[in-house]
């Protein structure tokens, strides 16, 4: 693996931003950069060999620091929209930044895909670093996040996340990249997409989960068959208008666990790329664009996560129509100390009541790119 590292520039601070070239021996590559722990472009063949980039995104630096799309980035403290900017833990109420009308969403304006981070070398990857403090953007904790994006020599990236807090906080994270796998960046209407899951969140029209599972059967939602896109795009139905399209979290698991399971398989039949999307998390966010200007529809979001905040918080569903506490999804695994957890939830709720600090959790992503060489011309 062939590691290439240049200063592509500076934040309106001063800082420096650097751009990391990762290139296998096929040739395929992927590029990252340490503002917003960003992945930023994905050179991959089509079936004639000709290596393109299947990924939305800037030519510079300066697209990254004016962005106000999350191309590629890191989001956090806590990804999607959290209900009136504002969560309680136990007795306290704490008041997030709002970005998004009355509520917040993808960490508010002090979110992580802004901030420089530190970064590392690592085996065929990068690793990078970042230290969120106490009450930033209205979250409770002192928060240190580790990624680690790995690519190997059969097309296959590894983003790892890794977190731990002295407080009772919430976190979720995940990676907002933009794919378009036709290389030309025609719209991915044609693209085909396979999630093979049964539910999804309901929303309301300012995208917050209701707390009800709903049934993707006979409906525009349905991709447990692989079909196009634009199949069901521009369908009259109610939450696809609200959303512009597909603005949906998909139900992978109920339970936490170590599981890898497959979210998603994209395939473009033109160029013959096809993507394998698998994660130990328990939600995949289907976004296709529909917000993005001057041309929505260009892109899909395949954003692994915990679930999205539900309005009340107080609930996330375990079964259709159901209403739980968050604290039935907790799981905890011990790990090499006595006051070191590591939680897999699918709600990412800590109780000081429950967890001694520190707390920490880990998560995994894993794409995979192939081609096949009898897609259609």
């Amino acid at each position: 693996m062939n590691t290439a590292i240049t200063h592509w520039g500076y934040t309106p601070s001063g800082e420096s931003i650097y751009l990391f070239r990762l290139t296998n021996a096929s040739g395929a590559s992927i590029e990252l950069t340490n503002l917003g722990a960003s992945w930023v472009s994905a050179h991959m063949p089509d079936k004639h060999g000709i290596f393109e980039n299947i990924l939305l995104g800037y030519d510079n630096a300066e697209g990254y620091i004016k962005d106000t799309y999350y191309m590629g980035a890191t989001v956090g403290r806590f990804a999607n929209r959290i209900h009136q900017a504002s969560f309680s833990i136990k007795d306290t109420t704490y008041q997030l930044e709002k970005n998004d009308g009355e509520n917040t969403n993808h960490g508010g304006a002090s979110g992580f895909h802004k901030k420089i981070w530190q970064w590392e070398q690592i085996d065929s990857g990068i690793r990078f670093i970042l230290h969120s403090p106490d009450m930033e953007g209205g979250y409770p904790g002192n928060v240190h996040v580790k990624i680690e994006y790995q690519f190997t020599e059969t097309n296959e990236l590894t983003i790892s996340y890794y977190g731990i807090t002295d407080r009772p906080t919430y976190l979720n994270l995940t990676n907002h990249a933009y794919f378009n796998l036709s290389g030309d960046k025609r719209k991915i209407t044609e693209h085909q997409l396979m999630i093979p899951v049964t539910r999804i969140l309901e929303t309301t029209s300012q995208f917050i989960p209701t707390g009800h599972m709903q049934d993707v059967k006979d409906s525009p939602f349905d991709f447990t068959i692989s079909h196009s896109i634009g199949m069901h795009l521009y369908d009259d139905d109610e939450q696809l208008h609200w959303n512009k399209g597909y603005n949906h979290c998909y139900i992978l698991k109920e339970e936490s666990s170590d599981t890898l399971l497959t979210a998603a398989v994209l395939s473009d039949p033109f160029s013959g790329r096809k993507l394998t999307v698998r994660t130990d998390l328990p939600g995949v966010l289907l976004y296709t664009s529909g917000y993005l200007a001057p041309t929505p529809d260009i892109g899909v979001c395949l954003e692994t996560q915990y679930y999205p905040f539900a309005s009340a918080f107080s609930f996330l569903p375990a079964h259709a129509g159901g209403r739980v506490s968050p604290q039935k999804y907790l799981h905890i695994r011990k790990i090499t100390s006595p006051a070191v957890h590591t939680l897999t939830s699918s709600v990412s709720v800590w109780t000081a009541k429950t967890f001694l600090p520190p707390i920490s959790f880990d998560s995994y992503i894993c794409f995979t790119f192939v081609i096949n060489k009898k897609a259609t011309i």
